[in-house]
């Protein structure tokens, strides 16, 4: 079990952090009150969360962890206010979405990893989110349950904070 933490993102008066049973909360900064408590995924599934978010704007970025465990990575943007979901980048795409092809064996990509357990950053000028992504699972020295190049593991994608929509990718290790 993921008992750890990596940081907190600060906006105004509201302090976010991610906790090891995959929720996003928001606290009042001065005095510690709960303001608002979104699920991101099911800890019964193995996600877990342990990054800093990553403010943008009105928005607050977070992925998930467990990618090891036989999970489906994603990216989220939640509104800051609310902790309403926004949009939702899934790591490894679902048959007939771009770079489904591939995963072309079963449904290896329903548990493929690429999970999304470290901070991204954000270039203001462009308006791009960066965010790395982690290896293919399950099993991620031997690929024979998973043939292909496995996108969007062991990545550097650049999303469109916005919209959520995957701008460009770099794979380093297919």
């Amino acid at each position: 079990t993921m008992n750890w933490n990596r940081g907190f993102a600060l906006h105004g008066d509201c302090l976010f952090m991610v906790t090891a049973d995959a929720h996003l909360i928001a606290l009042d900064a001065r005095n510690g009150s709960l303001l608002w408590d979104s699920v991101l995924a099911d800890p019964n599934q193995n996600y877990g969360a342990t990054a800093a978010p990553l403010i943008v704007g009105d928005r607050v970025l977070v992925g998930n962890a467990g990618g090891d465990s036989g999970t489906r990575g994603f990216l989220d943007a939640y509104q800051v206010t609310t902790g309403e979901r926004l949009w939702r980048f899934w790591t490894i795409p679902a048959p007939g979405e771009a770079g489904s092809e591939t995963w072309p064996r079963n449904d290896s990509w329903k548990g493929g990893g690429g999970a999304t357990w470290t901070t991204g950053t954000y270039d203001p000028s462009l308006n791009l989110v960066y965010w790395t992504t982690g290896n293919a699972g399950p099993k991620d020295y031997d690929g024979r349950e998973r043939e292909g190049d496995n996108l969007y593991t062991c990545s550097l994608i650049a999303l469109n904070p916005t919209t959520g929509k995957l701008v460009w990718h770099y794979q380093f290790t297919p």
